[in-house]
């Protein structure tokens, strides 16, 4: 997962400390903006929201652009500041040390934290299938996953992604045993483009292959849910369960506001990328063409069909619970029902 936090282990006791220290000039006071209690706001004060997104601004983050710019955030009472953490493996910390109100996160990575007991929930999926991808070189001779059998895989230090690449080699009819993994961090792209390694996981289907496919690479592309791993939420937004009790309503609003965004991006994607693209980072440029094709990605990806945006069920929550607790990834069990709420 792209953070990019891809999990890296949470600790409770560093919450407080990491969340000082990234939000030391978000505000004044012991609270940032948006931390007040909604009966604490004045009459006819809109509620203010600190939202935290997982990573620079980018094609996935499209709607709450499109929310904002469109108004739909003052029309429902609104206040909402969209932020990026100076560290994005905060996102989660400062959320459930309620130094902020909302974080874009991951489901998996909320499942692991609550199995460490930090008090996070999902209250909405964002991008509703794997955008992680297992990606080999053409040139590779990777067919399948099996395949990937005595080939260099790159992955960025993160444990979780080695059992996804297990779990799929198993399922294709190959032998998890006998895998090679090169940590090589988060230099995913010039990995693949200078050959160093032949497959990598840790990239996005929107980002690292058409970054990597514009360097003349190309790439055999395989999904994970299509492979024994469940065909889990990338992205979900998370509140603490401190401040989903203080500010249920506004929540609800904001996600009904969120909606609408989406809306908006999926029959306006040309002016939606537009709005994106006048608040990209000076840090983290754009390129609009990049852009495009991956909110084209996106779009189907994020779509909710007959449900309403961010639904979520029990049962996606359950088996990526199962898949977890079966590859080692949780420190004690976690009852899919208290993950998530449907507002």
């Amino acid at each position: 997962m792209k953070i990019r936090l891809r999990q890296k282990k949470v600790w409770l006791s560093a919450v407080l400390a990491a969340a000082l220290v990234v939000l030391s000039g978000c505000g004044s006071g012991d609270k940032p903006a948006g931390f007040a209690s909604e009966t604490a706001a004045g009459a006819g004060e809109p509620t203010e929201l600190t939202v935290l997104l997982d990573w620079y601004p980018n094609a996935v983050h499209s709607f709450l652009f499109a929310a904002e710019e469109q108004g739909y955030f003052e029309e429902a009472g609104l206040k909402v500041n969209l932020q990026t953490p100076a560290d994005t493996n905060d996102a989660l910390k400062l959320v459930a040390a309620g130094k902020a109100d909302l974080a874009i996160s991951y489901q998996m990575q909320v499942a692991i934290s609550r199995s460490e007991d930090i008090p996070i929930v999902s209250v909405a999926s964002i991008v509703r299938h794997p955008l992680n991808r297992l990606f080999a070189l053409e040139t590779s001779g990777v067919q399948s996953p099996k395949d990937l059998v005595g080939k260099k895989i790159g992955y960025p230090s993160i444990p979780l992604d080695e059992s996804i690449v297990r779990t799929m080699v198993e399922s294709d009819g190959g032998d998890p045993s006998k895998l090679t993994f090169v940590d090589i961090g988060w230099d995913l792209i010039p990995a693949m483009t200078t050959g160093r390694v032949d497959a990598i996981i840790g990239g996005y289907v929107n980002h690292e292959k058409l970054l990597i496919e514009k360097e003349g690479v190309k790439l055999q592309s395989f999904d994970p849910a299509d492979y024994g791993v469940p065909d889990y939420y990338e992205l979900v937004l998370t509140a603490s369960e401190e401040g989903l009790a203080n500010k249920r309503e506004a929540i609800k609003k904001f996600l009904d506001a969120a909606a609408k965004g989406q809306q908006y991006t999926a029959s306006h994607p040309d002016e939606a990328l537009d709005l994106l693209l006048k608040k990209e980072s000076k840090d983290f440029p754009l390129d609009p063409d990049i852009e495009k094709q991956s909110l084209d990605i996106l779009l189907p990806l994020m779509d909710a069909g007959e449900e309403p945006f961010g639904a979520q069920s029990a049962d996606s929550w359950k088996a990526v619970i199962d898949w977890l607790k079966q590859h080692g990834q949780l420190k004690k069990d976690v009852k899919p029902e208290e993950a998530f709420v449907q507002l």
